[in-house]
């Protein structure tokens, strides 16, 4: 998987510089727009380790983030977040053990429709079922933000500033963690596997394994990115499951380019934004979005990160010494 040049993280620390202070000169409105645009990047992120990692296309994926974000609605109110958000990465992780381990058992096109069922199974699960408040949704009690011990009351005046700056947080702690990781062997050995599975298994790997390892990987991080959409919105219902979710995420992961670690980043972005503007110029915003989507994918193959590849120079043609 490619990670960003030293530039290109140059032009990702402006970027998260500017996030930052957008408490300064953006709305409460703008700035809850930021945190989606934050966690849909997470998500992103989560999805294309899967991708852009070992080769997965998962329609499912979107099962593991409502997993995360219904963690905050079962787990008792008044915890910390401290406590809910590894709660709800570590029940994400679990749901995500047993479906990539049968999914795994598929490859191609068949495991995409396999992800696809059990991400469906989910949906069903809490659309059809008390277990998550009804078909309806449900709010739920926002968890007590905590620092060193001491629980902040934080007032609501200035909850999307806190919100901002926690999700920038774990963005970049999370896109930190999966560049040093893919520069492991874990990484590599991944990176094989979406290269030729069969050579990786020829030389020893268990890619099976491997692969079920990430898969866990993912979910788990998925069920961050869920943990804080609940947050935001403070409400949650089955359609946070749904296989539309899923579509969004992968919609966000060919916008910025597969195979690009940097690439979700800048894909959530535009995604949230095209619609942003879409909705401010027409009702029929689907119909913007889809022809945006259609010229990158047929304008950029490489998805935007692709712009800032520059193609290898050709060699030069060795010069015949005349006799």
């Amino acid at each position: 998987m490619r990670i960003a040049s030293r530039s290109g993280h140059l032009l990702l620390i402006l970027a998260a510089l500017a996030v930052a202070s957008m408490p300064w000169w953006a709305s409460a409105y703008h700035m809850q727009l930021g945190s989606v645009a934050l966690v849909s990047a997470m998500f992103a992120l989560s999805l294309q380790l899967l991708i852009g990692g070992a080769g997965l296309v998962s329609l499912g994926h979107a099962g593991f983030f409502g997993v995360g974000a219904y963690a905050v609605y079962l787990l008792p109110s008044g915890l910390s977040i401290l406590l809910t958000l590894p709660a709800a990465a570590l029940l994400a992780a679990l749901a995500a053990l047993p479906i990539g381990a049968l999914s795994l058992r598929t490859r191609g096109f068949f495991f995409l429709m396999v992800t696809l069922a059990f991400g469906q199974m989910l949906f069903f699960l809490f659309h059809d079922t008390p277990l998550g408040g009804g078909k309806d949704g449900v709010f739920i009690t926002r968890p007590a933000f905590e620092l060193f011990g001491m629980v902040f009351e934080v007032p609501r005046r200035q909850r999307p500033q806190v919100l901002l700056w926690f999700n920038l947080g774990l963005l970049v702690a999370m896109y930190a963690a999966l560049v040093a990781l893919m520069r492991t062997s874990f990484g590599h050995a991944l990176q094989g596997i979406r290269a030729n599975e069969e050579r990786m298994r020829a030389l020893g790997y268990d890619t099976t394994r491997l692969k079920l390892a990430a898969f866990v990987l993912a979910g788990g991080l998925a069920g961050v990115a869920g943990h804080m959409w609940a947050m935001i919105e403070a409400f949650v219902n089955p359609e946070l499951l749904s296989w539309h979710r899923s579509a969004e995420a992968l919609l966000m992961v060919l916008l910025g380019g597969i195979g690009t670690l940097h690439g979700p980043l800048i894909g959530a972005a535009a995604y949230v934004g095209i619609g942003e503007v879409a909705t401010l110029l027409t009702e029929r915003q689907r119909l913007v979005e889809g022809l945006v989507f259609l010229l990158v994918v047929l304008l950029l193959p490489k998805g935007l990160a692709g712009l800032g590849l520059r193609r290898p120079a050709a060699p030069k043609r060795a010069e015949v010494p005349a006799e």
